[in-house]
């Protein structure tokens, strides 16, 4: 495992689409155990997509201790069904000290191959959906700032750790 740089700020890959992962091997494992590795090595962090680390694949690892039930590591992932409506505060790795004000849904499904290739479904509500929707929209060349709808009145702050 490697600790990965983070793009940071306005890194033109943060703004580009990734590209469908065709096979699940030992390479895109490899990517993935690094950004687990990366994610872990810093220090406010709930989760990574590839293009953070300089990755053009539709790839995210998650750890959020007890709310994502453990680490995912989700290849491919896309949402399939959204409910509710929620305002979140968001900040990024990719924008250190930036925040921000999001609406996104209260409940999202997502698929999803898991690390081995294999089919995964999962549910998310509340902090795990914001939590999807926002490395999702990595993905697809979209960053939490381009969802703003309003910036907090505390610009600058460092949140505590979100693993637990």
């Amino acid at each position: 495992m490697a600790l990965r740089a983070i793009r940071i700020n306005n890194d033109p890959i943060l703004k580009k689409r990734c590209r469908k992962v065709e096979q699940v091997d030992e390479h895109i494992r490899r990517i993935l155990d690094d950004m687990l590795e990366t994610l872990h090595a810093t220090s406010n962090g709930a989760a990574i997509a590839a293009p953070q680390v300089g990755i053009l694949k539709r790839l995210v690892v998650i750890d959020m201790g007890e709310v994502s039930g453990g680490v995912l590591k989700l290849v491919n992932p896309r949402i399939v069904s959204a409910e509710g409506r929620q305002t979140c505060e968001e900040g990024c790795l990719s924008f250190p000290d930036r925040w921000a004000y999001t609406v996104r849904p209260y409940r999202v499904t997502v698929e999803a191959l898991n690390e081995n290739g294999e089919p995964i479904t999962l549910t998310g509500e509340d902090e795990l959906a914001k939590c999807f929707c926002h490395e999702l929209d990595h993905l697809d060349g979209i960053v939490f700032l381009d969802r703003a709808v309003e910036e907090p009145k505390h610009k600058t702050r460092r949140r505590a750790q979100n693993r637990r």
